[in-house]
């Protein structure tokens, strides 16, 4: 951020109620809050002289106040699939990643939440980075705001809305950054925003239990959970969250969370691990934890990286898997790797993180803001 800036408000912060606030504060009227955020939002502006509804004092007031402050782009890469990768430069020094995978009914993109990530799942090169903070609102619409003028840039069809569907499944847990994500995803969805349905909008999850009952009650969108496993001694293994919070209290709150919804279903992520988790029995086991929790299962090939101890099952294993689920009557997929040849495929995301949780020297889970 620019020595001018500093102490000015980002705008990109503040969500319909922020924003209406910020106006308050200024002696204005609540409307100009959805002006202002369709100028930001919807039409990519920066600039204030740019946004002609408003008065040039208003617009004076605003340059003094406040700014529209985003993520540096440092670079950006293009798989050979379409999928596209942005390492974006923080002000802390840090970097995050984001990508975005297009597919011919719809435009995917991957947001993170936390520089680095403090769970440490052993199958995932984010968790080996580190932790150092989380992002502000701002990084974190931030990455939407970048991704959709970018895109629109370069797409010749004014008409078509580039990014319809956002997965809270990049770089970091969201529910350990639980009030600045919630912002962010109001905003996704708020029609003077980005308008996005919340069937559109996903939340991926470790498993913290508590947040989870808080999400029920504070923003409505579509949730998926980290499983991986289906024993609590192989869960404590792969996703070490599991020891706060074990498999019968995770498949608790996916109950619970459903209660407001019965037309819901829990996406469960499941990692494909040779010789780890991809057996029979595990499929078995799998089909009766989810015997009485509505959901789908997305099979995911594990994406290797430097330093991994696991190997990605067989695609007849995959299969196999898929099958006895789908024959117990469970909705399964089976996710297609993309962006491999740029490390954007699921979990291989990293990004640049000055580590603060000493994690070599680490005996212990923190889980930051989060009581059970």
């Amino acid at each position: 951020m620019s020595t001018e800036a500093v102490g000015k408000i980002n705008l990109l912060d503040l969500d319909r109620k922020g924003m209406e606030a910020f106006f308050a504060s200024m002696g204005e009227k609540a409307f100009r809050a959805s002006q202002l955020m369709q100028w930001i939002h919807q039409r990519g502006i920066t600039d204030f002289d740019e946004m002609s509804n408003l008065s040039k004092v208003m617009r004076e007031r605003l340059k003094e106040m406040a700014v529209v402050h985003i993520p540096e782009t440092v670079v950006e890469q293009d798989s050979q699939d379409g999928t596209r990768k942005w390492l974006l430069r923080l002000d802390s020094g840090n970097s995050i990643e984001m990508v975005y995978i297009p597919e011919d009914d719809r435009g995917t993109l991957c947001i993170s939440s936390q520089v680095g990530c403090a769970l440490a799942c052993s199958f995932c090169s984010t968790a080996q980075q580190g932790f150092n903070r989380n992002l502000s609102t701002a990084e974190i619409i931030g990455q939407l705001f970048l991704a959709k003028k970018t895109l629109e840039q370069d797409m010749s069809d004014t008409t078509k809305r580039v990014v319809t569907n956002v997965v809270m499944m990049g770089m970091g847990e969201p529910l350990l950054n639980f009030d600045n994500v919630v912002k962010a995803m109001n905003l996704m969805m708020d029609d003077f925003g980005y308008g996005l349905s919340k069937r559109r909008v996903t939340l991926s999850t470790a498993g913290v239990v508590p947040a989870m009952d808080r999400l029920k009650e504070a923003c409505d969108v579509a949730l998926a959970v980290s499983l991986h496993a289906t024993t609590d001694a192989l869960r404590d293994e792969l996703v070490p969250i599991n020891k706060k919070y074990p498999i019968s209290e995770l498949m608790a709150a996916c109950r619970r969370y459903l209660d407001r919804d019965g037309r819901r279903k829990i996406t469960f992520e499941y990692v494909m691990l040779k010789g780890v988790n991809d057996q029979p029995e595990h499929a078995r086991q799998l089909i009766k934890l989810m015997k009485d929790v509505p959901g789908k299962v997305n099979l995911i090939p594990f994406n290797p990286f430097p330093g991994s101890k696991y190997v990605c099952s067989s695609r007849n294993a995959i299969f196999r898997f898929r099958d006895l689920l789908q024959q117990g009557g469970v909705i399964t997929m089976t996710r297609k790797t993309r962006g491999e040849d740029i490390d954007a495929a699921c979990g291989q995301l990293a990004g640049k993180v000055i580590d603060k949780t000493q994690r070599t020297q680490r005996k212990t889970i923190p889980i930051r803001g989060v009581a059970k």
